[in-house]
């Protein structure tokens, strides 16, 4: 599966986004999918992932409170809500295939990355 992210931009801290990955090649039906994020001078980082179903996600804990994840399996879509935005969360965000969410564990990436989308939040 192709993953492609989109919805990044230019806001003010406090502002909101919505980042899509949008999925060809393949359904999402049966892919755990994560958000991932590199800042300049940064690893990369993970962020947050929801299971195939949208039963469990995860969350980082500099997200939490401020982010959804949600996906859309009839449209090949997972969102990543972003409200509340600061300017530390400026970054390079990226979606990719993970392994099954689990409740409090990290999200591990497996697959490859695609083109991600540049979110800058100015203060």
């Amino acid at each position: 599966v192709q993953l492609q992210a989109s919805g990044g931009g230019l806001v003010q801290a406090g502002g909101s986004l919505r980042l899509s990955c949008v999925a060809s090649g393949s359904t999402l039906d049966y892919y755990a999918i994560g958000w991932f994020r590199q800042a300049p001078g940064k690893e990369r980082e993970d962020v947050s992932c929801i299971s195939y179903s949208g039963g469990t996600t995860y969350y980082t804990d500099s997200v939490k409170g401020r982010f959804t994840i949600s996906r859309d399996n009839a449209a090949n879509t997972v969102y990543l809500q972003m409200n509340s935005l600061k300017p530390e969360d400026t970054a390079v965000y990226y979606c990719a295939v993970t392994a099954p969410v689990v409740a409090g564990r990290r999200c591990q990436l497996f697959g490859s990355w695609g083109q991600g989308t540049q979110v800058t939040v100015s203060s």
